[in-house]
């Protein structure tokens, strides 16, 4: 069965961290992008970060220097590694499969979200 299950959503104070993974299963990353999006109450869904085959990442300005897709130990888990939580990121988050190795394609598959709420 294709699937992405997002996990390591939670609670935590403002300029904290948190790190997300997403395994997949019955399909490998490898010749696809990745990404993450979210969406907050009330808000248009915003993409946030992406990771094509070769490794390249890009962010969107809301997010860029404080959160990273780093190297997952685990093969064929993504992950998105947030510091300096700002009450504004409180949000449900999405890994995401592209539907074609490029940042600009669409997505095609996407788990069922975890919820991060930053508050003091």
């Amino acid at each position: 069965q294709v699937q992405l299950v997002e996990s390591g959503g939670g609670l935590v104070q403002p300029g904290g961290s948190l790190r997300l993974s997403c395994p997949a299963s019955g399909f490998t990353f490898d010749d696809y992008a990745m990404g993450w999006f979210r969406r907050a109450p009330g808000k248009k869904r915003e993409a946030i970060s992406c990771l094509t085959s070769d490794g390249s990442a890009a962010y969107a300005d809301s997010v860029k220097g404080r959160f990273t897709i780093p190297r997952g130990n685990a093969k064929n888990t993504m992950y998105l590694q947030m510091n300096s939580l700002k009450p504004e990121d409180t949000a449900i988050y999405y890994c995401a499969h592209y539907d074609k190795d490029t940042c600009k394609s669409e997505y095609d598959l996407w788990g069922q979200g975890t919820q991060v709420t930053v508050s003091s």
